[in-house]
């Protein structure tokens, strides 16, 4: 399913209007900001709208749209045809719980643990919370992407809650960490709650494809160095035994 932009996804607003609801186009473009009641839009013309709408983009008009402007529909339609992107991904690393859990949260050590990081720098603690920038390996274009995030710690409960605060071409990006020990080791889950913003090159759909393809690189990458260092004296750094070669995928896990 496709959704057009703004300005598109409203002249297509309007024309189902017109020749489905009867709508005046005259009127209509004479009152950009009118709502639909103001537009001579009763409540038959509302579903047959809905009829319309549910078929082309399988979203449902909720009765009070009566109330909005066309833009206003136009863009309730856009959100609801794209709902805000969430992905589930874990790996069971055997590995001891304390040894994944400080690896995978010094941050400061991620450009030896992912693939897709060059530079992680700390900029502030505050307890159990850092802020720190994030810098990414140059892309296919010679773009080095970065932002700033912040998490927050809780070695009780072995979960971490993060957030970008820098949102580039997100609204919001959220991201819940959680360690939970199994037979086999420890499952490390990564949950990413997030919505991209109506200018950003991809739509949510798109991201989550691609958060869903990044995940799983990267989470078997991290398993494997983990449990290599696992394997070696606690004194060994990262750096030492850290698999070099593994390729990187254009998305973002923090």
């Amino acid at each position: 399913m496709t959704v057009t932009d703004g300005p598109s996804l409203t002249a297509e607003i309007t024309d189902i209007l017109v020749t489905n609801c009867g709508l005046d186009p005259d009127v209509a473009a004479r009152a950009p900001a009118a709502s639909l009641e103001e537009l001579g839009m009763d409540s038959l013309a509302l579903l047959e709208l809905s009829a319309v709408v549910a078929d082309r983009w399988q979203v449902n008009i909720p009765e009070q749209a009566t109330q909005l402007s066309i833009p206003a529909v136009a863009d309730l339609v856009a959100r609801r045809a794209d709902p805000p992107g969430h992905t589930e991904n874990s790996i069971v690393i055997a590995a001891p719980l304390e040894l994944v859990w400080s690896v995978t949260n010094d941050v400061a050590g991620w450009p030896d643990l992912f693939t897709e990081y060059a530079r992680a720098e700390i900029l502030d603690r505050d307890g159990d919370t850092i802020r720190f920038r994030l810098t990414m390996h140059p892309d296919e274009n010679g773009v080095a992407w970065s932002w700033v995030s912040e998490r927050t710690a809780d070695p009780a409960s072995r979960q971490v809650r993060a957030r970008r605060v820098e949102t580039g071409p997100f609204e919001y990006m959220r991201i819940r960490w959680t360690y939970t020990e199994e037979p086999d080791g420890v499952r490390m889950t990564w949950v990413q709650d997030f919505a991209m913003k109506p200018t950003a090159p991809v739509d949510n759909a798109g991201m989550t494809e691609r958060i869903n393809t990044n995940s799983a690189v990267q989470l078997a990458v991290i398993k494997e160095r983990v449990e290599r260092l696992a394997g070696y004296p606690a004194s060994t750094p990262l750096t030492s035994v850290a698999s070099t070669g593994t390729s990187r995928t254009g998305a973002d896990d923090e």
